[in-house]
């Protein structure tokens, strides 16, 4: 049968005290009271039945007893210690891996991530571009950024930044044969369709987009279908046909001129990117550094 082990907190303040020499001494080491103490090693000795130390009034010294369970603690402890140093300095000096959601990660984070670098060059960044849901007790993934209506309740989650979808284009499109002026102008241009991954459950679409407008006549399913909100980016930049999209996403194609939105239509969105991870592990100094600085960095573009 195995060894039933006594308090935790009582074997410390034993193995400090007696380390010490000095109940005060203890007192102050484990940032406790010298009252504290005592109790401690009186709950102790009442595990084992006997006393481990002779006490005087202003001194203590281990009995014979509690001088042979002295050594065994404070190698033990000394033990424990090291392997607690070791699990730190193991997790300091592995990556930090994200998984994210591709568009995400091709559109926002990679142009951003040289300025999380720059702030903390101690931290790898190891991203990876996925849509598959993480099983975080059995993938080496630290973190994950997801879509989705949320709650996670099994996680720690924040949400980070809304997926509302407005018409974008080439400005070529703009200077070419057909004019874009109006909504009803879309009847004479390709729309370009993002299929929306089953997880993300139902998404602002171009029927949606056209009946907020007061659109009618327009066959809402004609164009090409993407798998990825990024190949219908890279098709619209191209002068492939007109997208309807995260505006989020595609801010700095905006204000770079590669893409424009003909009109002001904003169609919003139940749906969020969040950053998530398992609950303890966002007191992990790593991931709790990153989660900081995305939220900070997220909300600073939103505010542009």
């Amino acid at each position: 049968m195995r060894f039933r082990l006594p308090p935790l907190n009582a074997l410390r303040a034993f193995e400090a005290a007696g380390r010490c020499g000095s109940m005060s001494a203890a007192a102050e080491e484990l940032a406790v009271t010298p009252a504290a103490v005592s109790h401690q090693i009186k709950t102790l000795e009442d595990y084992f039945g006997f006393s481990l130390f002779a006490r005087s009034v202003r001194s203590i010294r281990l009995t014979e007893r509690g001088a042979v369970l002295m050594p065994y603690l404070s190698d033990g402890l000394e033990s424990w210690t090291e392997g607690c140093r070791k699990l730190v300095a193991d997790d300091n000096d592995r990556p930090l891996v994200i998984s994210s959601a591709p568009v995400f990660a091709g559109k926002w984070l990679v142009r951003r991530l040289s300025e999380f670098n720059d702030l903390h060059p101690q931290i790898t960044v190891r991203l990876d571009g996925s849509l598959s849901v993480v099983d975080f007790a059995n993938d080496e993934v630290d973190a994950a950024i997801r879509f989705g209506t949320g709650p996670y309740p099994d996680l720690h989650a924040d949400a980070l930044v809304n997926e509302d979808v407005a018409p974008v284009c080439s400005p070529a499109l703009l200077e070419g044969p057909v004019e874009l002026r109006h909504p009803a102008d879309l009847a004479r241009c390709t729309l370009l369709h993002v299929d929306w991954y089953a997880a993300a459950g139902t998404q602002p679409d171009w029927a949606m987009w056209l009946k907020a407008a007061g659109v009618e006549n327009i066959d809402a399913s004609r164009g090409p279908v993407f798998t990825s909100d990024s190949l219908a980016v890279e098709a619209a930049i191209n002068g492939g046909g007109v997208a309807l999209v995260s505006e989020f996403l595609v801010r700095q194609d905006l204000d770079r001129g590669r893409l424009v939105k003909p009109f002001d239509l904003v169609l919003p969105s139940n749906h969020w990117y969040w950053f998530v991870c398992p609950k303890e592990s966002i007191e992990r100094p790593k991931v709790n550094v990153f989660r900081d600085w995305l939220v900070a960095a997220i909300a600073s573009d939103s505010n542009l």
